[in-house]
């Protein structure tokens, strides 16, 4: 086996690797950060003889006994995070080393400080319908630069933009996706907070960017096989997160706050009653477990240790 890192250095070299499978029947894993110069290079992209995978930030599971949730919503789940004597100047390292590196040595954008302030802007709408005009209003750049920009977040795999779940819509939806960085310590690093940021609302995108990683790991670890998305009518009535495939329809609402009221399930009611098959659930930090109006009501630390206990064994 031969493993051949940041592969998208050197795109001409999946020629030589397209080659040496066919003749030698070589095994190789190429690993690498960056789809997009793969893409742009025209490099072998060796379909049909690859199998493609995903790395992501670890997960609850993984982490088992140092797993913390308060250190999770802080910091994160990057593999090195926990061996760090010093969390915070560890991601702020790895922000400005992936700026360095792959921003400025790939010559991806002209002027790194103004990518730098979309980054900041763009913090702003974590968990959030993504508004690409009014960022660029912020950074001062055209919204066909700043769309630009949040496609380059996605190919080099440091965010991710939620669709909407539409089918068989029996009303208006927004046709605008959510947007998240990829770890909850890589948004806290790149969000300003001062005097004037709600520590509440920070904390809330922070356990919703939590449950979002697991998600996308759990089903691309476990093969699920679910497509990911969020649910928000025209009344703002919004689910964070649907999940949808051959293994069923899950609803998933998340709220911070140790309580929850009547008026917190309202989505999940409107959803349920018109997907009737979904599983519905609302994620909270409180301690007990409910069951209300076929909706399970779950505390995030069970829940996040194994959730598909409760997407397929109930």
């Amino acid at each position: 086996m031969i493993v051949i890192d940041e592969i998208q250095k050197i795109p001409a070299l999946t020629d030589e690797v397209h080659r040496l499978i066919e003749e030698k029947k070589w095994k190789f894993i190429l690993t690498g950060s960056s789809a997009r110069k793969l893409r742009r290079s025209h490099a072998n992209l060796l379909a049909g003889r690859a199998l493609n995978l995903s790395f992501y930030p670890l997960v609850a599971r993984e982490l088992g006994d140092d797993f913390n949730l308060s250190d999770s919503l802080r910091f994160g789940h990057l593999p090195s995070i926990n061996s760090e004597p010093d969390k915070e100047k560890f991601l702020q390292a790895y922000l400005n080393t992936y700026l360095r590196e792959e921003i400025i040595q790939e010559g991806i954008v002209r002027n790194v400080d103004v990518f730098s302030r979309f980054l900041e802007s763009a913090s702003f709408s974590q968990g959030a319908i993504l508004n690409v005009r009014s960022v660029a209003k912020d950074v001062g750049k055209d919204p066909k630069v700043i769309n630009e920009y949040f496609q380059i977040l996605e190919d080099l795999l440091i965010a991710v933009r939620l669709p909407v779940f539409h089918q068989k819509a029996r009303r208006k939806l927004t046709t605008r996706p959510k947007f998240y960085f990829f770890d909850v310590g890589v948004y806290r690093a790149i969000r300003p907070i001062g005097p004037l940021d709600d520590e509440n609302a920070i904390n809330g995108h922070c356990l919703e960017t939590l449950i979002f990683q697991e998600l996308r790991a759990l089903n691309d670890h476990l093969s699920w096989g679910f497509h990911l998305y969020f649910w928000h009518t025209r009344e703002n009535l919004e689910i964070d997160f649907v999940l949808y495939g051959k293994k069923g329809l899950v609803a998933i609402e998340v709220k911070s706050s140790n309580r929850f009221s009547d008026d917190d399930l309202k989505a999940l009611r409107l959803f349920k009653s018109e997907y009737r098959m979904a599983k519905c659930f609302f994620i909270y930090g409180g301690d007990e477990e409910y069951l209300k109006d076929e909706i399970r009501i779950i505390p995030v630390r069970k829940f996040i240790i194994k959730p598909e206990d409760y997407f397929f064994n109930e």
